[in-house]
């Protein structure tokens, strides 16, 4: 299957995301982890292009889509978010490790996702993993609006 030129979409903050379409079937987003861009995906792209349209976006800050001076995770599930939005119809969605948890919560805000996938998302399970009294710091200091 042919791929398309990178596309792009402002997310709600006017930063400018980069995806890039290919395939044909119903839409299949991909959403990659921490280090790495739209190119992650380029080993089982070939076998996705075959079942669905396929729109493999770039996280904010890597790869073609832009980025905003100041990092919060809000902003990562507006972009995807706003990929979901330019695609127009019901989606898969999948996530891959952090890209798993912008994929959870962008689908939570967005009507259109059909079914959902996290690969390898980093949610620890049945364990403690922050030390005693750091929620309470936290949640203080998200009270004061200091993020």
């Amino acid at each position: 299957m042919a791929r398309t030129a990178a596309h792009s979409v402002l997310s709600a903050d006017g930063t400018p995301i980069a995806f890039w379409r290919s395939g044909s079937g119903p839409p299949l987003v991909l959403v990659h982890g921490t280090s790495a861009d739209h190119t992650r995906w380029a080993g089982v792209l070939p076998l996705l292009e075959s079942h669905f349209t396929v729109y493999a976006l770039d996280r904010r800050g890597r790869g073609g889509s832009g980025d905003a001076g100041r990092y919060a995770i809000e902003r990562e599930i507006e972009d995807v978010v706003a990929v979901l939005d330019a695609v127009g119809e019901r989606v898969v969605l999948v996530g891959h490790s952090y890209g798993a948890i912008c994929a959870l919560e962008a689908a939570a805000r967005a009507p259109g996702v059909r079914a959902l996938i996290l690969y390898e998302p980093p949610i620890p399970v049945g364990i403690e993993i922050y030390p005693p009294g750091v929620l309470d710091r936290l949640d203080g200091l998200v009270a004061t609006d200091e993020r």
